[in-house]
């Protein structure tokens, strides 16, 4: 994974634990999404769809009390199990104690990636 400036600007803000984990997450997404490029996108990292008009397919950020997965649309997250973790309409909320399994992600990332392709947002 070629380093993003501004990613790692975001990810070097952050305490110790919150680091470590979203670089757990950022890891595991590159290995999931690997043709997709990293970018900023509404203030918080994530990868787009290739091509110059990609759409974001995932976003994650950092806050006080936890750390969120977002996959850019409101209709994905109701559609997975996200149990244990909370989640908003939006996304999906754990801890650096509590990070979300890769067979979570690869779920939130399959739906997002078939709302896409069905034309989601055009």
């Amino acid at each position: 994974m070629i380093p993003v400036p501004a990613v790692e600007a975001y990810l070097a803000r952050l305490p110790a634990d919150q680091q470590a984990a979203l670089r757990a997450l950022r890891a595991s997404l590159a290995r999931l999404l690997p043709d997709h490029p990293e970018v900023m996108s509404y203030a918080m990292p994530g990868f787009r769809q290739p091509g110059p008009k990609g759409k974001m397919v995932v976003g994650y950020a950092a806050f006080a009390c936890h750390l969120g997965l977002y996959p850019h649309s409101g209709t994905v997250i109701p559609l997975v199990d996200c149990a244990p973790f909370r989640t908003s309409k939006s996304g999906v909320l754990f801890t650096p104690a509590q990070p979300l399994p890769e067979v979570l992600i690869e779920s939130i990332l399959r739906a997002r990636q078939a709302e896409l392709a069905a034309g989601y947002g055009r």
